[in-house]
């Protein structure tokens, strides 16, 4: 395949073809289509300017994807947004680059097979029987591992999506339902991405890849490979379509939600707790870990504010306001999932090594260097937050050691401090070797939802949690991510996380309820954790949301 057939600088006037969408199956799993509301508002973006660029095509190993690397590479926000009109756009978004944390970045929409388990006990409306939504994709994994390009971003087309808290209940009986779940927000939702935008910003490169997924035969993948490749490019390089532009309200009515308690401080802004009311859930809380009951519990509470904007318009200035190394956007359709989380939850490499880098214990910032330099040594050298990461630490070390080569399971970093825009983080980092025969979902099996969000012993805390807690979490505490088609896999943990959809936008925010916690300062940490998602909601029209009120949001 010559470089003429991609090469390109100059973006056309006028559209050469017309987009399609395509739809195809992944073995028995039928693909939904999008539901008309659901395209109406997705149109509401202006998908931005042409994006100019060469295509130089990528040696191709054999059983490897197609691919073109993007010269100069285009920015990974304006190809989000050039996607943005596409079914299921999917940024998974280091918005924060760090060589060890943050250095990719994936663009992809318009799946080839769309995963939807409103419970995880069906999908697409039919029983799973005994085992789980993605057990299908499971198989087809271990049975189509693919090849990928050597020196390219690890993530090179595959499933990817979001695993909700409330996924919990299929793995531990036990777990009770939600007494309140407003939203019914899928508990797991993926797409089969067969076309995708990667970069690599230590090099500061990009590459657009296509596998030809789900077609099994030879000829008609590489039809689909080529096909997809060529309308993926031309549909970056084409002017918008402004023809078919409606405000969001009109597609996504507010909807009745029970009264809230309003956040001092944050007009609009409301909370499934008053201050009393989550003073005394922590309290209830002690009490249980001097009972025996646990060691540890995270509590949160949910944050709610209308929406009168397109998500797409409230992520931008939260990746811009709280930059993230595992932050992203995933459009479900009747949700969209915008995450500026700090914390990776499973990495797995093709060879099967395994990390976690759970995070627990946190300041805000200081307003100067010197108050900053001291909110660190406080965190670094503090008995309560060393003591909740190292329980957290403990209890991931078993999780994954369920699933890891005996003796294989090691601590390399523990307690040390992050500092991102808002606040700093105790982290620390446990790697292990999958055994032979397992793959990432056994991992995700064996070890959802993190224990950094839970609290230890996992179960008997889930099951306080269920207690304690007012409404169902939904997407917040669960996972977002991606699993290669070469069996690789990395995935968050879905806090400092807005959910959209019915007209409103919601944030939970929480934290380790230990032995000697204090009501009155694990609420103040709560408002912490909130503060870049709260400064975010400015400049949105009907929420006069205004920083600073509440101590330590700078």
């Amino acid at each position: 395949m010559g470089a003429d057939q991609y090469k390109r600088v100059a973006a056309p006037s006028q559209p050469r073809s017309t987009f399609r969408p395509f739809r195809f199956t992944w073995h028995a799993v039928r693909t939904r289509g999008v539901p008309p509301d659901a395209r109406c508002i997705l149109h509401c973006m202006d998908s931005g300017p042409p994006l100019q660029f060469d295509a130089v095509p990528v040696p191709k190993p054999p059983g490897g994807p197609l691919a073109v690397e993007l010269v100069p590479p285009p920015d990974p926000w304006a190809v989000a947004r050039k996607l943005s009109h596409l079914p299921h756009l999917l940024f998974l978004d280091s918005a924060e680059k760090h060589a060890d944390r943050g250095r990719y970045s994936y663009v992809s929409a318009d799946p080839g097979t769309w995963l939807n388990s409103p419970d995880g006990r069906t999908l697409d409306g039919v029983k799973c029987g005994l085992g789980l939504p993605f057990d299908g994709f499971a198989r087809s994994l271990r049975e189509n591992l693919l090849t990928t390009i050597p020196q390219l971003p690890p993530f090179q087309c595959g499933l990817a999506g979001v695993f909700g808290y409330e996924l919990n209940r299929v793995f531990e009986d036990r777990i009770p339902h939600p007494r309140v779940d407003e939203f019914c927000v899928p508990v797991f939702a993926a797409g089969v991405y067969d076309c995708c935008v990667s970069y690599d910003h230590e090099s500061n490169r990009a590459w657009l890849l296509s596998t030809g997924h789900p077609e099994r035969r030879r000829e008609e993948r590489r039809g689909r490979r080529d096909q997809r490749l060529r309308a993926f490019l031309d549909l970056l390089r084409r002017a918008p379509d402004t023809s078919a532009r409606s405000p969001w309200s009109q597609f996504l009515p507010a909807s009745s939600i029970s009264a809230q308690y309003p956040l001092p401080g944050f007009p609009g802004v409301t909370s499934n707790f008053d201050r009393a009311g989550y003073e005394a859930a922590v309290r209830r809380a002690v009490e249980y870990v001097h009972a025996g009951d646990c060691f540890q519990v995270n509590l949160s509470q949910r944050l709610l504010a209308p929406l009168r904007e397109h998500p797409l318009e409230l992520y931008s200035r939260l990746r811009a306001l709280n930059p993230a190394p595992f932050a992203g956007y995933f459009d479900l359709g009747e949700f969209q999932i915008l995450s500026a989380s700090p914390e990776r939850f499973l990495r797995v490499h093709p060879d099967g090594a395994v990390e976690t880098r759970p995070i627990k214990g946190t300041r805000p910032r200081g307003k100067t260097p010197e108050e900053d330099a001291a909110l660190i040594r406080d965190l670094s050298t503090s008995p309560k937050d060393r003591a909740e990461n190292v329980m957290i630490v403990d209890l991931l070390r078993n999780d994954i050691g369920r699933v890891c080569e005996f003796g294989s399971v090691k601590v390399p970093r523990v307690c040390e401090v992050e500092t991102f825009r808002f606040v700093h983080h105790l982290v620390s980092e446990v790697r292990g070797k999958l055994r032979a025969g397992l793959d990432p979902l056994d991992l995700l099996r064996a070890t959802f939802p993190g224990g950094s969000v839970t609290g230890a012993p996992k179960v008997r805390a889930m099951e306080i949690i269920a207690e304690l807690e007012p409404t169902a979490r939904g997407p917040y505490c669960g996972s977002l991510g991606w699993i290669g088609f070469d069996g690789a896999m990395d995935t968050n943990i879905l806090i400092r996380t807005f959910t959209a959809g019915r007209g409103w936008v919601q944030f939970p925010v929480g934290g380790g309820i230990v032995a000697d916690s204090d009501p009155a300062r694990e609420y103040e940490e709560t408002l912490h954790k909130a503060a870049g998602l709260l400064r975010s909601l400015e400049g949105t029209g009907e929420r006069p949301v205004s920083a600073g009120r509440s101590p330590g949001l700078l």
